[in-house]
């Protein structure tokens, strides 16, 4: 299948707000919560980036880190405790963690770029986005090939879902084998550059091929005008970004903004 097949991707460009993103750095450290991504939806973002782990109990949840300290008023490893527990964990000493079927519920309309982050997360990210029929409403990726192949086998091609690490690689680093690429995924999720920000991984030859092969490219995570601009002029599909305001602004400047 490819990216057009999906309705997930019936947008001219995808910006995708980073775990809710933010508009000043007073409220930055409110990544992943309900009051980031309503804040992000607010300004007429349609996509939203954010992270599944899973509790001891089952429940899956919008976090990043392996563990509570740098953003919460807690320590330690979330994938320990029961959902009890850490509904008492406040973001930034003020928001809850918000539930996958919290954040469905309270965003009906907004699309989710979703990073499995665990493999305990696989089996409940597949029941969650059935339970709320969202399978038009998701991407989901994984730096953990096995993750996703696992994920993969329980929704099969419902879902899009992101290529992994070594096609990646061949796109970026081995022109002549990009036609083998044969990754179910129909998006490259990338930097736009590796190893310490020393090593170029976009460049017009990697978009020009995805898009041959019918696959989307969006690139991850940028803060900076220019980086912006370049990207676009490549012909990415879509640019992840935590300052959601300039973000809008330079796509608003593109007219390739679709938001209100």
């Amino acid at each position: 299948m490819r990216a057009g097949d999906y309705r997930y991707f019936d947008t001219r460009f995808a910006a995708l707000a980073h775990r809710g993103g933010f508009l000043s750095a007073s409220d930055a450290a409110r990544e992943n919560t309900l009051y980031a991504f309503r804040r992000a939806v607010g300004l007429g973002y349609r996509y939203l980036e954010t992270d599944a782990h899973v509790s001891t109990d089952g429940v899956l949840f919008s976090f990043h880190d392996d563990t509570l300290d740098r953003v919460t008023d807690a320590t330690g490893v979330p994938e320990l405790l029961p959902w009890a527990e850490l509904q008492r964990v406040r973001v930034s000493g003020v928001d809850p963690i918000p539930s996958f079927d919290e954040l469905f519920d309270a965003l009906p309309e907004a699309r989710f770029n979703i990073d499995l982050k665990v493999p305990a997360a696989v089996e409940p990210l597949a029941r969650t986005i059935a339970a709320h029929n969202a399978h038009d409403r998701v991407c989901v990726g994984s730096f953990r090939p096995s993750t996703i192949a696992a994920f993969r086998r329980l929704v099969g091609r419902r879902v899009p879902t992101a290529v992994g690490a070594r096609g990646v690689a061949w796109y970026a680093y081995a022109p002549l084998a990009r036609r083998i690429v044969r990754s179910p995924g129909v998006v490259l999720q990338i930097p736009p550059r590796t190893w310490h920000d020393r090593v170029p991984v976009v460049s017009r030859g990697l978009v020009r091929a995805a898009h041959r092969a019918g696959r989307a490219v969006h690139v991850w995570t940028i803060n900076e005008r220019a980086e912006l601009e370049r990207l676009i002029d490549i012909g990415v599909d879509g640019l992840v970004s935590d300052d959601i305001g300039l973000l809008k602004q330079v796509l608003v400047e593109r007219e390739l903004w679709e938001g209100n």
